[in-house]
């Protein structure tokens, strides 16, 4: 059995965190000794790992919520998790498009700068006039 502590160290995870997982559902209350210290056992150990996996490929609290109980329900079909996967590969594709689009256009303000005087600096009149840019921002930064 594993205190929070030695959870936390065993997977990388902060106390905090995994108090809050408890908190809303994705990890269960765990046993507690007489003095009221929380207990883990290996089922516990392979549930954080396996939320701390999720979280790392960028799935949302409420997808790993439902990934956790296709898992809990072995019998199911696993069209639900492939479905949910398949929609976390979208929004990752979607979001290295952006990222490649602000590099473009980082690279050409970069390379347009001459040097000079920040009077005359390309990257500074790119940066005040938004329509020069290439790039829609407003979901990049969010």
């Amino acid at each position: 059995m594993l205190t929070i502590g030695s959870l936390a160290k065993k997977t990388g995870t902060k106390v905090q965190t995994i108090r809050y997982y408890e908190q809303i559902g994705l990890m269960l209350e765990p046993g507690r000794t007489e003095g009221g210290q929380r207990r883990y056992g290996d089922d516990e150990l392979d549930r954080l790992a396996f939320i701390r996996h999720a979280r790392q490929l960028g799935f949302s609290l409420e997808a790993i919520r439902e990934l956790l109980d296709l898992s809990d329900h072995p019998h199911r079909p696993c069209l639900e998790a492939d479905a949910i996967a398949r929609k976390q590969l979208k929004q990752v594709e979607q979001r290295l498009a952006r990222l490649e689009a602000l590099r473009t256009e980082l690279m050409r303000m970069v390379q347009e700068c001459s040097g000079g005087q920040t009077a005359d600096c390309r990257v500074l009149e790119v940066l005040r006039d938004h329509s020069e840019c290439l790039t829609d921002h407003d979901e990049i930064g969010a």
